[in-house]
């Protein structure tokens, strides 16, 4: 039986990338500092799976301040959504054709 990953998107195949959709996902809005909580991961390493991310136009940054601190803030834009929902889609089927 021959299997399609056609569905599945590139952008989300290192465990960061998909650990910072999953948590958008059910999240609205999160700041850096609480993803960089929930995936374990080092400001560079995170810093650079949110930008490319964003190159995707997969997330929106909303930056402001907190007192003299700054502050920024992710989203899951609505292109994001789309292609995150067919991903997991993918996924599923793939897991279910396994069956």
């Amino acid at each position: 039986m021959k299997i399609s990953i056609e569905g599945l998107n590139k952008a989300f195949d290192n465990r960061i990338r998909l650990g910072i959709m999953s948590a958008l996902a059910v999240n609205e809005v999160l700041d850096f500092n609480a993803l960089k909580e929930y995936l374990d991961a080092t400001d560079g390493n995170l810093a650079s799976h949110l930008k490319a991310l964003e190159k995707e136009d997969f997330i929106g940054v909303q930056k402001s301040f907190i007192g003299r601190k700054p502050n920024t803030k992710y989203h899951m834009t609505k292109s994001g959504k789309i292609a995150f929902d067919d991903h997991l889609k993918t996924l599923e089927k793939l897991i279910k054709s396994q069956k």
